[in-house]
């Protein structure tokens, strides 16, 4: 049996099998994955992402979005330079952050394709909608840490796995493109391991403040 794909744990468990994909289970950082022979690939992905109708402008998708950008702006200083890292098609948080006068880069390995952007640090990185979707969420996790400055910010927002029982019948899971399940204990987890302060948690929303001066 394969490593955690996430914190590389050699001893992942079988959590589940739904309706033919099977499901595997860290019992060190608690993140639930579909097995690695069933991931989508990359065109299948694409389709399913192009079906999406997620405009900057469309009122409902900023009052979604808006559950992370209001409390991270709370804590940015004026200036904050950012990074949204999987910004998709239509880059909806980062024109939220703009207007509250945060620069914001846009960054997607489908959509916008700037290798350059992963090279610099910044004072905040979003990820929103993207957790789920990672196939290897170890080595983005790792680049998260080489993105965000010492006393910066981290933005995630992804639907987390609260009860286990209702896993089949979750409508989360029935997006084939998602494919790996957060617990607020994973993030618990990773931030004793790595230097992170877990600021706010609260379903879907995590920020997490880099440990560290800033500098």
């Amino acid at each position: 049996m394969s490593h955690c794909r996430l914190c590389e744990y050699p001893d992942p468990e079988h959590f589940a099998t739904v309706e033919g994909s099977r499901y595997l289970r860290c019992p060190r950082c608690q993140l639930t994955y579909l097995s690695t022979a069933q991931l989508p690939d990359r065109a299948a992905e694409k389709a399913q992402y192009d079906l999406h109708e997620n405009h900057p402008d469309d009122p409902g998708y900023r009052r979604s979005l808006d559950q992370l950008a209001t409390p991270l702006g709370r804590y940015l200083p004026a200036g904050a330079q950012g990074l949204d890292f999987g910004c998709g098609p239509g880059p909806a948080l980062a024109k939220l952050l703009r207007e509250r006068g945060f620069a914001t880069a846009t960054y997607d390995p489908i959509y916008a394709d700037n290798d350059n952007l992963l090279t610099q640090r910044y004072d905040f990185v979003t990820c929103t909608e993207v957790l789920e979707h990672l196939h290897w969420p170890g080595r983005e996790w790792r680049r998260f840490g080489e993105l965000v400055r010492p006393g910066g910010w981290l933005g995630l927002m992804t639907r987390w796995l609260t009860d286990d029982g209702h896993f089949p019948r979750w409508h989360y899971r029935r997006d084939p493109t998602h494919v790996c399940f957060w617990k607020p204990e994973t993030f618990r987890w990773l931030a004793e391991r790595d230097g992170w302060e877990p600021v706010l948690m609260n379903n879907p929303i995590a920020l997490l403040r880099r440990r560290g001066e800033t500098g």
